[in-house]
This record gives structure tokens, C-alpha cells and sequence, in this order.
């Protein structure tokens, strides 16, 4: 038993060193892209064609990253009709925000949001496996929209002679990883509660998804039009985001660039998603900088629309984000 409670702090402590070398490595990345910024590009444009940003497009990407909100809560909708058990979607769009924040600011590789979706699913009355459930069928659905995008990616790359064997290898990496997580999640599922090999047990995201995962219906997680279903409103949302970033490059004064800002939406949105650095700060706006600048939008322009766009699906949301963690389980104890 001695051992056992030593261990455990050892293994908290570990993670938290992880987490907060990670933040670190994150802080320099910016500092980094800061830096290339003063370096490389005029200043004063660079500051001026923020000023001169056109509001009305501005306006119309804001209107579009809350349709992303409604996109994601439609997907979970979707999913807890299917159990039995609705949910009105205004009561679902605050756990999205809650859930954007979790993912963000609680370690444990994105674990944080997940558990923080079945506890205010359970919070608004959903029996916990229909809860469970709708995380899983989200996970698979998001996955699938995403590997699907990251094909099309590809190959408009590679029809215009811009597939180089790193960005070949960088997007099967990818399809790699997204076919695993989803397949993890599965397997947990099946296994129930049934004690993990030693060498997992010591792996804090599978040993958290295995606290949560077995209890998900098998008639959910394995119904493939409603898989289908959810996959399309995640992938609604990946283009809601690269819509946006079009926006952001119009309002800057660049021209409509939809094929360009989709591409460059998704490379960034996969080398963050593959690489340590939480958030993929520093990771992100440098890839989508440099995809930008690789398919002709200046530099200047490429930096300032993908700083807005950032602002717009991360820094923006964070605030309602935290304040709606904080209040939500006052809520929940009143409810009792």
C-alpha cells in the first residue's frame, strides 16, 4: 500500500512536469513566430492593415465560429435523440464552450474536455452511458471529418504539383493517428471494466478513457448513419473554420482565397494536433503563415489573417469558456 501511494504522487507530479514543459516549449514558439515577424516583416504594414481590417468581414467570421458551436451541440444532439434521451440545443451550446476551454487548460492530452462533456451531460439529466455515448460517437465522427478532410487536402495538393513527400508523410502520419484514437476508444469500450495490461495502466490518457468508455450502448457506437451524421456536422465545422480564415484574409484586404485558406487551415490544424505544444501555439500559426505565404498570399497578410483567425476559434471562447466552468457546477449543486 506504501508503494502504491508513493507511486501515484510520483505519477501526478511526472504529468505536471510533462504539462508544464510542454507550456514552455509552447511560450518559445511564439516567441519565435514574434520574433520572425519583427525580423522579416515591415512593422508598421503589418500593424496598419490590422487597423484597416474590413469589420463586415470580420463580423461574418464571428457569425461563422458561432456556427460552429451550433455544429458541434447538433452532433451531440444528434446522438442523445438517438438514445432517448433530447436535450434542447440552447441547454447543449454552453457545454460546448465549457468543453472548447477544458480541452485547453486541463492537462491530460485533451482528456479534460471529454470527462468535462459526460459530467455536464450526466448534469443536465442524461442517463450516463447515452452520455458516454455521445462523447464516443463524437470522437469517431470528429476523426472521420477530419481524415477525410486531410485527404482532400492532399490531393488538391498533389493535382497542383504541391504534394512534397513531407507533407506525404506528414498527412499519413496523421491518417495514422486518426484511425488509433478512435480505435482505442472502441477497444476500452469493449473491454469494460476489465483490469489493463501493466504496461497501459501507467498511461494516464488510457487509463482515464477506460474510466469513461465502458459504458457506452453498443447499438450507439457502432450505428453507422448516425456516425455519418456526426461526421458531417464536425466536418461543417472544419469548414467553418477555413471559411473563416478566408474572411480574415478580406478583411485584411486580400481577395476571396477559400482553396488556399483550406489548405493551410488543415496542414495547421495537423502538425498542432500531432506535435507536444499545447494548443498548437507557436506550432499552428507558424505552418498556416508559412502554407499561406507558400500559395501567394504575402506575409504580411498570411501572419495578421492567421492571428485573427486564432483569436476568433481560441483566445475568444477561452473567456466565456471559464467563466461558464465556474458557474456550471454551483448550478448543478442547486439542481440537487
Amino acid at each position: 500500500m506504501a508503494g502504491t501511494r508513493q507511486s501515484e504522487p510520483s505519477r501526478e507530479s511526472k504529468e505536471r512536469r510533462t504539462w508544464l514543459s510542454r507550456w514552455l516549449i509552447a511560450l518559445l514558439a511564439i516567441a519565435g513566430l514574434v520574433a520572425a515577424v519583427l525580423h522579416f516583416g515591415e512593422l508598421e504594414r503589418f500593424a496598419a492593415m490590422l487597423r484597416r481590417a474590413q469589420p463586415l468581414w470580420l463580423v461574418a467570421a464571428a457569425a461563422l465560429q458561432a456556427g460552429t458551436y451550433v455544429a458541434v451541440a447538433l452532433g451531440w444532439t444528434t446522438v442523445l435523440r438517438r438514445a432517448g434521451s433530447p436535450q434542447p440545443l440552447g441547454r447543449l451550446l454552453p457545454v460546448a464552450l465549457v468543453k472548447l476551454f477544458a480541452d485547453q487548460a486541463i492537462p491530460g492530452a485533451g482528456m479534460g474536455g471529454n470527462v468535462v462533456l459526460v459530467d455536464r451531460l450526466i448534469a443536465l439529466g442524461v442517463p450516463r452511458g447515452a452520455a458516454v455515448a455521445a462523447l464516443l460517437v463524437s470522437l469517431i465522427g470528429y476523426y472521420a471529418a477530419y481524415a477525410s478532410f486531410a485527404m482532400v487536402m492532399l490531393a488538391v495538393l498533389w493535382l497542383h504539383g504541391h504534394a512534397t513527400p513531407l507533407l506525404v508523410g506528414l498527412v499519413t502520419t496523421f491518417l495514422l493517428v486518426a484511425l488509433a484514437i478512435p480505435a482505442l476508444a472502441l477497444w476500452l469500450r469493449a473491454r469494460g471494466s476489465a483490469p489493463l495490461p501493466p504496461r497501459l495502466e501507467h498511461i494516464g490518457v488510457v487509463r482515464k478513457l477506460l474510466g469513461i468508455m465502458g459504458e457506452a450502448p453498443k447499438r450507439l457506437v457502432t450505428d453507422r448513419p448516425l456516425i455519418l451524421k456526426v461526421a458531417a456536422f464536425n466536418g461543417l465545422v472544419f469548414l467553418a473554420d477555413a471559411a473563416t480564415l478566408a474572411f480574415c484574409l478580406c478583411a485584411l484586404g486580400e481577395p476571396l482565397r477559400a482553396g488556399s485558406s483550406f489548405i493551410a487551415l488543415m496542414t495547421a490544424s495537423i502538425v498542432a494536433t500531432l506535435g507536444p505544444i499545447p494548443m498548437g501555439l507557436g506550432s499552428f500559426e507558424a505552418t498556416s503563415t508559412a502554407m499561406l505565404g507558400a500559395l501567394g498570399v504575402p506575409v504580411e497578410a498570411a501572419i495578421a489573417g492567421t492571428l485573427l483567425l486564432r483569436g476568433f476559434t481560441l483566445w475568444l471562447p477561452l473567456v466565456p469558456g471559464m467563466v461558464l466552468m465556474r458557474t456550471r457546477p454551483r448550478a448543478r449543486r442547486a439542481a440537487r
